[in-house]
């Protein structure tokens, strides 16, 4: 077997927790199939970075720094972890399940002319990936037949990796031919906020339809999500509807979270949503329906009107927290 190499995403030199993730679960690969666990830094001054990164139990942090890197574009980064993977006896390329690792890691799996796997939640010792199917109702167990092995992992079916160690940092030079570099960076829109990040929440609030519009949102769900210091969700049906923008969807064509504690509110709980949430450590319900769905997941589960729960709900909160 050969080396695991993990693509360490940041932004603008920042880990999120989903890397740290990637990185503990290409750690947890190399000691079950052998080889060593190799992190990757792709980016434009990226030095700090990989310095972090080196920290965290990887084998050895490679850090490609070029210009061409400065911000994300699919083809030059695909060009440029193809020629680490043969460069580096890479037998298994690692990312986690964000935005970025999704739209990636299948052009890099084209290149090499390899087999690929999304969502693993488990790497088996046999080098075989077990991964959800049916909105998370079944696990598969899939084996790639390819020299080289692609990868990306659930993030919230790994630990983030804890601080480890020091490891080398190998500087590597990128050659890029003018295909790689055709798609050219125009700008990136952020939306900031001062809550916390969906996926890296230890509290969501995630509203659904039962709120009938986006002015509910605001003035019912938003002042919980602050009262609580929690990120605010929405389910596939509110996107729909143009209540909320599809950023804040959970589920399955949406994003996954695995919070400390989940409050769906006027959820039914469709078996979408819950694929995007069922690993919640605690789930609490509201709906006026005694026969939502969302009751047979949830710990704790309150049947009224969300209109008038919610704001007393926020009250006993603001009480408790002084």
């Amino acid at each position: 077997m050969g080396n695991v190499l993990v693509f360490a995403e940041h932004h603008k030199g920042k880990f999120p927790k989903s890397t740290l993730i990637a990185v503990q679960a290409g750690k947890e690969a190399a000691s079950k199939l052998g080889g060593n666990c190799i992190a990757t830094v792709l980016g434009a001054g990226v030095d700090a970075a990989a310095k972090e990164i080196s920290g965290y139990g990887v084998t050895k942090v490679i850090a490609a720094d070029d210009a061409a890197l400065a911000e994300y574009l699919a083809d030059a980064y695909a060009a440029t972890l193809e020629q680490l993977i043969k460069a580096n006896d890479v037998s298994l390329l690692i990312a986690t399940s964000t935005a970025v690792g999704k739209d990636l890691l299948p052009r890099i799996a084209a290149r090499l002319g390899v087999g690929m796997a999304t969502d693993v939640v488990a790497i088996n010792a046999d080098g075989t990936f077990k991964r959800p199917m049916y909105a998370g109702n079944a696990l598969a167990t899939v084996s790639l037949d390819s020299p080289v092995k692609v990868i990306s992992v659930r993030g919230t079916a790994f630990d983030a990796a804890k601080p480890e160690g020091q490891a080398p940092v190998e500087k590597a030079s990128v050659s890029l031919d003018a295909a790689a570099k055709k798609m050219q960076f125009i700008s990136f829109n952020e939306i900031k906020s001062d809550r916390p990040q969906l996926t890296e929440a230890r509290i969501v609030v995630s509203g659904g339809r039962g709120l009938k519009s986006g002015e509910n949102f605001t003035t019912y769900l938003e002042p919980l999500v602050d009262a609580l210091g929690a990120a605010m969700g929405a389910s596939r049906a509110a996107v729909d509807a143009g209540f909320v923008p599809n950023d804040l969807q959970v589920g399955q064509t949406g994003k996954v979270v695995a919070p400390e504690l989940y409050f769906a509110v006027g959820i039914s709980g469709a078996i979408q949503h819950l694929a995007g949430m069922k690993d919640s450590k605690v789930i609490v319900a509201i709906n006026k329906d005694p026969e939502a769905p969302i009751f047979n997941v949830a710990d704790y589960g309150l049947v009224a009107d969300l209109f008038k729960a919610v704001p007393e709900l926020t009250e006993e909160v603001k009480k408790l927290k002084g």
